[in-house]
């Protein structure tokens, strides 16, 4: 039942956005009594982290990969398969005002995970004491934000123009 719970209320969230889905909508896509959610999920606040972190499960699970080849593969295959409406973490904290101190902790820590991910990919091709990697580090990660906004207009294509952007950025690095 907390599955179902989960799955419903990330659909909602990302058509609608968290503040404007109302209870009465999550009960009704969960198929389930208030009193049912609230057991389950506690408050709407609790209701949101829960579907952020099972998000991020899935998204880490898709981009345990070994490089940024793969890794720009399975981010134009998400954006493919969940859609292209900008980054749920990004929108959750956005429409929180970075108030709501489990949902901005669950943000957070999302958002270093991501980023400790590209930096392991790139430890396979440059040594982990290599003054370029931090920054690269970084500016492949804003390449990936940057596709992931450009993607609500422009498609999962978006995320091709980013990898060929990372391509240049490492093969630089390299020389």
């Amino acid at each position: 039942m907390k599955t179902k719970l989960l799955t419903s209320a990330e659909q909602l969230f990302d058509q609608h956005g968290f503040m404007a889905t109302s209870m009465d909508q999550l009960t009704k896509a969960a198929e389930m009594s208030s009193r049912t959610l609230y057991k389950h999920a506690g408050d709407k606040n609790g209701l949101i982290q829960a579907v952020l972190m099972e998000r991020d499960r899935r998204f880490l699970q898709i981009i345990d990969v070994k490089s940024i080849d793969d890794l720009f593969e399975a981010l134009q295959s998400w954006a493919e398969t969940e859609g292209t409406r900008g980054c749920l973490f990004l929108r959750a904290y956005g429409e929180t005002g970075g108030e709501t101190p489990e949902i901005a902790k669950t943000v957070m820590a999302h958002k270093a995970a991501f980023h400790a991910q590209i930096a392991g990919i790139l430890k396979t091709e440059f040594s982990a004491n290599d003054p370029n990697l931090e920054l690269l580090t970084e500016q492949i990660l804003i390449l990936i934000e940057g596709s992931t906004a450009a993607a609500i207009y422009r498609g999962a294509e978006a995320f091709k123009s980013a990898h060929k952007a990372a391509s240049a950025l490492i093969a630089q690095a390299i020389k």
